[in-house]
């Protein structure tokens, strides 16, 4: 594992309040199945997991929606540590970025920026 990896993951704790870091997750994730070919892999990945959250939240399994999101977690932490990025700085930017945007509420709990 990379030092790049060790350095964004284990100085913050993963966008859970586990035990696990994205260092932790990126270890694993290396371990298990080997170096990221490339990133664009695991955002294809997340995207066939969000894919499954969905049918899972259609169906109304919270269960098996609560696996498939922490699967997507899993994957962006993994991207976060690949890229040399800690997810929970970036959410925590986005944030901040967001609070100061314009919004238009679509009405069903989502929205879009209007600025």
């Amino acid at each position: 594992m990379s030092s790049r990896h060790r350095e964004f993951g284990e100085r913050r704790r993963a966008m859970t309040k586990g035990s696990e870091t994205q260092a932790t997750i990126a270890r694993w994730g290396e371990e298990t199945f080997g170096p990221v070919a490339h990133p664009a892999a695991l955002a294809r990945r997340a995207r066939l997991e969000l894919d499954e959250l969905i049918e899972a939240l259609e169906r109304g399994d919270a269960g098996e929606a609560a696996r498939e999101a922490a699967d997507v977690l899993i994957l962006l932490n993994r991207l976060g540590a690949t890229l040399g990025f800690d997810l929970a700085d970036a959410v925590d930017a986005k944030m901040k970025a967001n609070r100061a945007r314009k919004w238009v509420s679509a009405g069903d709990g989502t929205g879009r920026h209007s600025d």
